[in-house]
């Protein structure tokens, strides 16, 4: 079931975001579940999905790290929990506040594209067993992004459909999610399309 508080913006989200970065040193995954614990799931999907489009995610480890952070509250939320929970050991990997300014600084002209194009449409299409649908295509494609962290820039393509995904969820725009879903697909067919023709690359080259 989704929050009373999914109807925010992401420049709203990644505000709160960039507070939390002024007043720490090091800001832990726990500090951002206080922060955003008890509303919808949809940015705890949202949120890492647009930092590993950042240059925090051109580290080794760091999608997948992401993906499963992701993939934890797509599975709550197909469970039907209230708000999300994380482990300890997630909850105490951390950022330092400039390094999750700067992301954030980074995400702002993105999220500003987002929410121009996202004004709570179909909000009917966002309820019932829609959520749960969204957590299944979220799980799916988080199980995809290891072994594309092996090919450059390849993971952000699951990661974006995750972003857009989050994003429908977090204002409840139900248009938006059917277009993502769609995009969602066409992510997928790249994103194989990619992993083959480099795995073939490979095999020729060996």
């Amino acid at each position: 079931m989704l929050s009373q508080h999914a109807h925010e913006s992401v420049t709203e989200v990644l505000g709160e975001l960039d507070e939390l970065a002024a007043t720490r040193e090091e800001v832990c995954i726990g500090d951002v579940l206080d922060d955003f614990g008890e509303r919808s799931f949809g940015p705890f999907i949202m949120l890492p999905a647009l930092m590993e489009m950042t240059p925090i995610g051109g580290i080794p480890g760091v999608p997948t790290f992401l993906a499963l952070v992701i993939a934890l509250t797509a599975l709550q939320l197909l469970m039907g929990r209230e708000h999300v929970w994380m482990p300890d050991f997630i909850q105490q990997r951390s950022v330092s506040g400039k390094q999750l300014h700067k992301a954030v600084g980074k995400m702002r002209g993105f999220a500003d594209f987002l929410d121009r194009h996202s004004e709570g449409r179909l909000e009917a299409l966002t309820e019932g067993l829609a959520p749960k649908l969204v957590a299944v295509v979220v799980l799916l494609l988080c199980c995809t992004v290891p072994p594309l962290e092996f090919l450059p820039f390849a993971s952000s393509i699951p990661m974006l459909a995750n972003a857009v995904l989050g994003l429908a969820l977090t204002v409840r725009d139900g248009a938006l999610l059917l277009a993502s879903l769609i995009f969602t697909l066409f992510a997928s067919a790249v994103g194989g399309w990619m992993f083959v023709t480099f795995d073939a690359a490979e095999k020729l080259t060996g």
